[in-house]
């Protein structure tokens, strides 16, 4: 990769530097005694974000001890990220490394990209304030890949928020992994693991007793991430639990959350308090996690064509139980439509997709399903802001700029690779070996609102497959030419074959996109690849940006549309955020209106949280608006199920991982309603499908304000 400065290049060559290029105000933020320094482009919920999460409370300096403005928290992270690729020698020249942070410090600055949150969280803590930290986690020895136990957390800090996990099926191993999620969590890591190992309730021990079962443990699992707050800030932990289909308790961890949301329905009427961690909910089990069930395509065969399911012993595989498939389908379906959970994971799509079989299965995921790998593995996150590439004259992404903080972005997520710590030594060893990369993006909902592109449309469709294709593409492309220099990942070779088999399924896809320099990259990245490697294993996914993509001002998450033109948050640690949608404006320009249309249309939106009766508007532009939840009195302009699934599927074939996505579903639908959605979501190879029913859980973060 050739780095070379695109967006700074205008003003470094006289000696300023990208904080000279943003106006700084001061803004006074609750909980901090002083004002905060932020941009005057950013909103006060972009500054409230970075200072209450990100913002070091301690250690800087004995002046002021708490970091107290952007400058300092961009710095902090950017600088360290520049000096650990010199010392890598992934940055061989002074100049070279002087561009990639001027670039990636504008890009940060004007909110084109963010990192993960752990990156925030703990990069730089040591390297640029000298903080020390007790040493728990390890880091991979360059030369030999082996895991080194470090003895200060933050000289080579947690950096990535996606981990997998496998769990051993004995009392020692089940607690060793006990022990590796606190790590994660303490550090604003999120986790996942297939607990399909353990033995089902009954199962036999060697001692002569009898397991208690899945379900015990994990009630404890779900205590611990309850006691923790992730990061040490008031986020909540995160986590996934993956349970195959086959397990003999698989009917009572697809119950287990619904049964709990009833209890916790019962303390509510009975006067308990609510709120994320009220007593109602802290005293029943199961709110601390996402489940999946993971299923096969023979199931779902059996499920719809009919045929017989067997529940099978952990230990021998003896048949435990045996039972009609589609029985254990509809039961999957009844409980997610009743409280949401369990999501469904479709176990052979996702192995179609796995360019490292030959080193083992996919079997879970993160705790929002878009990060599938190898158990024992991490994945560094950045996430583009779709909305901040677009220019409005072309109604066209801006390419150039796009191309570049592709490139960029994940470069600094390859140096974080060995620059970061890992809480297991396996971890750090498999996460050296495979390299794998999570570049993702936000807003898109937010982009096609402002094209005057509806969201649930086949025009929405293909703007989604273009963009996911392009950022696929380049992403290949920059790790198949860093593999040319520094050598592909280590597990390169024993999986090439399974490797170019899959970037071959990308390329087809890709000769579908009218784009001819999107097929010369996936075309460049393939021949590139068939001779020297890919440096990464993994390279994109898409992650929901729940923190970030408020850090970067954006009015829709991840591949979602907006759930509501205006609406509140509820944060954890109590609080609750107003957001309104800030794209109505550039659609309605887009579309044709003038400035006094524009304006009326604007006031009705914030009155009444719609723009459904607004003064002026024409009827063919409201679906531009349409949002997954819809106005009172307008079901209409709810996004359809087949508008969530049609973008989905346009966005699948362009990435390594898959999509952390949700179909919302209004109050009314039913439970086949959810099992036609899972059905379908497998028909058009998807690798995961959550769902949610309009009020279907007694505590929803996120409401609608009409």
């Amino acid at each position: 990769m050739k780095i070379k400065r695109h967006f700074t290049a205008g003003y470094a060559s006289q000696g300023q530097t990208p904080y000279d290029q943003v106006k700084w105000i001061t803004v006074q933020v609750n909980s901090f005694d002083k004002p905060v320094e932020a941009p005057a482009h950013w909103s006060a919920t972009a500054v409230e974000i970075a200072a209450t999460k990100y913002f070091r409370r301690r250690g800087v300096s004995q002046d002021a001890p708490a970091e107290q403005s952007v400058k300092q928290l961009i710095h902090r992270v950017v600088r360290t990220i520049r000096q650990a690729g010199q010392a890598q020698g992934l940055l061989k020249t002074e100049d070279e490394a002087q561009i990639l942070e001027d670039e990636i410090t504008h890009i940060l600055l004007t909110q084109k990209a963010s990192f993960n949150s752990p990156v925030y969280f703990n990069v730089g803590i040591f390297a640029q304030y000298g903080v020390m930290g007790t040493g728990e986690n390890y880091v991979a020895d360059v030369k030999t890949g082996k895991a080194v136990l470090q003895t200060n957390a933050f000289v080579q800090p947690q950096a990535s928020a996606c981990f997998i996990q496998d769990i051993k099926d004995d009392l020692l191993g089940i607690f060793d992994l006990l022990k590796a999620e606190a790590k994660l969590f303490k550090y604003g890591s999120g986790t996942g693991t297939n607990f399909s190992t353990l033995r089902g309730r009954g199962e036999t021990l060697e001692g002569g007793g009898e397991t208690t079962g899945l379900i015990s443990y994990l009630e404890i699992f779900d205590k611990a991430a309850g006691a923790i707050k992730s990061g040490g800030t008031t986020r909540r932990a995160a986590k996934m639990v993956v349970v195959d289909a086959d397990h003999p308790e698989i009917l009572e961890f697809i119950r287990w959350k619904m049964l709990e949301e009833r209890k916790a329905r019962v303390l509510l009427a009975n006067g308990y308090g609510g709120g994320m961690d009220g007593e109602a909910f802290r005293t029943v089990s199961g709110q601390n996690s996402n489940n999946s069930v993971r299923v096969t395509d023979d199931f779902l065969k059996k499920a719809t064509e009919g045929g017989s399911w067997e529940l099978r012993a952990r230990k021998g595989n003896k048949v435990i139980k045996d039972m009609p498939a589609k029985d254990v389908f509809r039961e999957m379906a009844r409980a997610a439509w009743e409280c949401a959970d369990p999501g469904i994971q479709y176990h052979d799509v996702i192995q179609k997709w796995h360019t490292c079989p030959v080193s083992g299965p996919i079997r879970s995921s993160n705790p929002c399903s878009e990060y599938m790998f190898l158990d024992n593995s991490a994945c560094n996150l950045s996430s583009l802001n779709l909305v901040n590439f677009l220019d409005t004259k072309t109604n066209d992404l801006d390419w150039p700029a796009f191309r570049q903080t592709v490139a960029l972005m994940l470069l600094a997520q390859e140096i974080l690779v060995d620059y970061a710590s890992y809480p297991t030594a396996a971890i750090c060893e498999t996460s050296h070996r495979f390299r794998p990369l999570g570049l993702g993006y936000a807003n898109l909902g937010g982009l096609l609102m402002r094209m005057g592109i509806p969201y649930d449309s086949e025009e929405g469709a293909a703007v989604t497959a273009k963009v996911t294709a392009a950022m696929h593409g380049l992403s290949l492309m920059a790790s198949a030419e860093m593999a040319q220099e520094h050598g592909a990942f280590k597990g390169w070779s024993e999986n090439r074959a399974a490797a170019l088999k899959v970037l071959d399924l990308h390329n087809a896809a890709a000769k579908k996109i009218d784009s001819p320099w999107i097929q010369q990259a996936f075309a460049h990245a393939r021949t590139l690849a068939g001779k020297t490697g890919l440096r990464n294993a993994q390279v994109t996914l898409l992650a929901p940006t729940g923190t970030i993509g408020l850090l970067m001002d954006c009015d829709t998450l991840g591949i979602e549309p907006d759930f509501a033109l205006v609406k509140r948050k509820t944060l954890a640690g109590g609080g609750e955020l107003r957001l309104v949608n800030q794209s109505v404006t550039q659609g309605l320009t887009t579309l044709g209106y003038d400035a006094a249309a524009i304006a009326e249309i604007v006031k009705h939106v914030e009155q009444h949280g719609t723009v459904a009766g607004a003064p002026g508007l024409k009827a063919e532009h409201e679906a531009v608006f349409d949002c997954a939840v819809p106005p009172t009195g307008k079901p209409e302009r709810r996004i359809s199920v087949e508008g969530h699934l049609r973008i989905m599927a346009a966005a699948q074939p362009f990435l390594s991982g898959a999509i952390s996505k949700t179909v919302n579903l209004p109050a009314t639908a039913t439970v086949e309603d959810v099992q036609n959605i899972f059905l379908e979501g497998w028909r058009l190879g998807l690798k995961a499908v959550a769902i949610y029913r309009d009020g279907s859980k007694a505590l929803q973060p996120l409401c609608a304000e009409c």
